[in-house]
């Protein structure tokens, strides 16, 4: 088995690259400057959601502090008129003038207390409904708007 050696005349032709230190430099300032943008595209969008999320915050907690008060003014008319209804009653009964009459009273107070009880129970419900959702839409707005944002980019 022979080895043949190659002939110096064999590498005449071949070329080697060069390396051209501009072309380089112009190349790794091209790709500093493209990161340098995209990072203050991204800040500017990150500042940007920031800005968005502290409003939303900000009107949620306006929102809720609205809604809050909105609650306890229904409660406390609710408490009132269950009082008021009760001091009724307690007349109504010091005036009864006989067993039998007693026992309507009673009998009417109790089915006029379930039936308003039922009603002021709708009432908290569709309240306390409309403020949950009240308090929520800010929020859901800025993230639903995020993620359109992240699904266009």
């Amino acid at each position: 088995m022979s080895k043949t050696a190659a002939k110096p005349e064999e590498f005449e032709n071949v070329e080697f690259p060069t390396f051209d230190a501009s072309k380089a430099t112009d190349q790794f300032r091209a790709f500093a400057e493209k990161g340098v943008e995209q990072s203050k595209e991204t800040f500017a969008k990150l500042k940007s959601g920031a800005e968005d999320t502290q409003k939303a915050l900000e009107t949620t907690l306006e929102t809720a502090r609205a809604a809050g008060s909105d609650l306890s003014l229904k409660a406390i008319a609710t408490f009132r008129a269950n009082a008021e209804a009760g001091f009724a009653h307690l007349e109504a009964v010091v005036g009864a003038k006989s067993l039998s009459e007693l026992f309507e009273l009673n009998t009417s107070f109790l089915r006029k207390g379930a039936e308003t009880a039922a009603q002021q129970a709708k009432d908290f419900q569709a309240l306390s409904a409309k403020a949950a959702e009240d308090v929520a839409k800010p929020i859901k707005d800025v993230v639903e708007r995020a993620f359109k944002d992240l699904k266009v980019a």
